[in-house]
């Protein structure tokens, strides 16, 4: 299984607003984040796991030429918002794009896009084929997907575990039972946001506890932003088996 890092930002800093500071100014390419998110390539099947604003960029700059399914975290702007863009995929493949969802999130994606829902719809608007999804595991392709539920302040967020390998962004808690569900997990990307206290994303060193308490052989921060410092000297202060993750980082495992 390959995982590509599409994106490893959140929207506060993101460089193509021209944000004036050291690290968006100064910093490496890997200082250069755009909105989270990951491609998973397993025997011919692939599966994205959120669509930000960047989403048509970020297949773009990887040359994904197939897509079997998007799976959504939480129904944020910063994760959806790039939907709209499915519409070549549907076009290449003469069917509706798997969309799997909470309940909650699915409506909220009808209301964002209702041109792609009404009755009279024009031609060329991106399909959709919206999947609900709970706490059970569910099997896209050859891959099987289960759940892991988390707090983002008090909104509900679904990370994925695929394998050995648990992704979870925009969390502050990591509930009992779904850190049950991660462990023994080789890999494990969670996020951080900077190094103060955020009331809806771990910091720096609330995120290396958690990872320092399941201890996977590996592990990435990502949802990263500006705040957090330069790339280079920020890794220089983690444990030996925490990484910040970048755009365009591929992992197999």
């Amino acid at each position: 299984m390959k995982i590509t890092f599409l994106g490893t930002g959140t929207s506060q800093g993101v460089p193509v607003i021209a944000c004036p500071c050291e690290v968006c100014t100064r910093g490496s390419k890997k200082d250069h984040r755009l909105r989270s998110s990951v491609l998973i390539e397993s025997d011919g099947t692939f599966v994205n796991i959120d669509a930000g604003p960047d989403f048509r960029y970020q297949m773009l700059r990887e040359n994904v030429k197939k897509l079997d399914a998007i799976l959504i975290t939480h129904c944020h702007k910063d994760h959806i918002a790039g939907l709209d863009d499915v519409r070549s995929f549907n076009y290449l493949y003469r069917k509706a794009m798997d969309i799997y969802a909470l309940p909650r999130d699915i409506e909220a994606i009808q209301r964002e896009f209702a041109y792609a829902f009404g009755e009279n719809r024009y031609r060329g608007v991106p399909e959709f084929n919206m999947i609900n999804i709970g706490y059970d595991p569910f099997k896209v392709g050859n891959l099987e997907f289960i759940p892991l539920p988390v707090l983002h302040m008090k909104m509900e967020v679904l990370g994925y575990r695929i394998g050995d390998f648990s992704y979870v962004t925009d969390t502050n808690y990591i509930p009992p039972e779904t850190l049950a569900r991660m462990m023994g997990s080789k890999v494990i990307v969670i996020n951080a946001l900077r190094r103060k206290e955020h009331p809806s994303h771990f910091n720096l060193a609330q995120a290396v506890k958690v990872l320092e308490f399941l201890r996977p052989e590996r592990a990435y921060i990502t949802h990263i932003s500006h705040m957090m410092g330069f790339h280079d000297e920020v890794e220089k202060e983690l444990p030996g088996f925490i990484r910040l993750a970048y755009d365009g980082l591929q992992i197999e495992i």
